[in-house]
C-alpha cells in the first residue's frame, strides 16, 4: 500500500496549482496529505482555497523577520514541526536560501511554465511567445541552489500557435502543469524516483516515443 506522503504548499499567488493538488487528493488519485499551506503574502487568494478545504495555513512575510536567515530558519521550524516529507512550491515568489534545501535535500519540487532549460525565472510564458517558439510547455523539478536549474523529473509539451499571446499560451500551458505535479508527486509518494546527478528515473514507467512538427509536415507532392 502506498503511504500518503506529507506535503507543505508554498504559495504566492492563485493557487491553482494547489487547487489541482487538493482535487486529486479528494479524488483518491493522489496519495498525499497537505499539512500546510504556506504563503509569503496575506493577499494569497491560495489561503481562502485551503480554508475552504479545511487545510492549515500560515503567513510568514520577509518584512516581519530582520534577515533572510531569520526568515529561512522560521520556514524551515514550521516544515519540521508538521513532519514534512515533501516542500511543493506552487507559485512561490521566492528564492529558498541553501540552508532550506539542506534540511530538505532532494525534497523540495518546483514547476516552471517553460521547457527548462528555456527561459528560467519569470514570465516564461512571455519569453517564450517573445522568441517565438514552435513548443512551450512546463516542467517540474528538484530546487537547487540555482534558478529552475534542478534536476528535470517530467515535461509536457505545449504548441505554440500563431495567434497566441502570452496569455493564451499561459492559460494551456497551466492545463498541463495541473496534471504533471500531481503526477510528479504520486511517483514520490510511491518511491519511484531516483536522481543520479542531473538524471531523474522514475521506475517502471513508460517512455513517449512520438515526434511532433510544429508545423506538421507535409506530404511530399508529385
Amino acid at each position: 500500500m502506498v503511504r500518503k506522503v506529507k506535503i507543505a504548499v508554498l504559495v504566492s499567488g492563485s493557487g491553482s496549482n494547489l487547487q489541482a493538488i487538493i482535487d486529486n487528493i479528494e479524488s483518491g488519485h493522489l496519495s498525499a496529505q497537505i499539512e500546510i499551506v504556506i504563503s509569503n503574502t496575506t493577499e494569497a487568494y491560495a489561503l481562502r482555497r485551503a480554508e475552504k478545504h479545511g487545510i492549515p495555513s500560515i503567513v510568514i512575510v520577509s518584512h516581519d523577520f530582520s534577515s533572510r536567515e531569520e526568515f529561512d530558519q522560521r520556514l524551515i521550524a514550521i516544515l519540521n514541526s508538521h513532519g514534512i516529507d515533501l516542500v511543493v512550491l506552487a507559485g512561490f515568489m521566492r528564492v529558498l536560501s541553501p540552508a532550506v534545501l539542506n534540511a530538505f535535500p532532494l525534497k523540495v519540487m518546483n514547476i516552471h511554465p517553460a521547457l527548462l532549460p528555456s527561459f528560467p525565472g519569470i514570465h516564461a510564458q512571455g519569453q517564450a511567445s517573445d522568441y517565438a517558439v514552435k513548443f512551450s510547455g512546463c516542467t517540474v523539478h528538484f530546487v537547487d541552489e540555482g534558478v529552475d536549474t534542478g534536476p528535470i523529473i517530467i515535461q509536457a509539451v505545449v504548441p505554440v500557435m500563431p495567434e497566441d499571446t502570452e496569455e493564451s499560451l499561459g492559460a494551456r500551458i497551466l492545463a498541463e502543469e495541473h496534471k504533471i505535479y500531481s503526477q510528479a508527486i504520486q511517483w514520490y509518494a510511491e518511491g519511484r524516483l531516483t536522481v543520479n546527478g542531473r538524471r531523474v528515473s522514475v521506475a517502471n514507467a513508460a517512455v513517449a516515443r512520438v515526434s511532433l512538427c510544429n508545423p506538421p509536415l507535409e506530404s511530399p507532392r508529385n
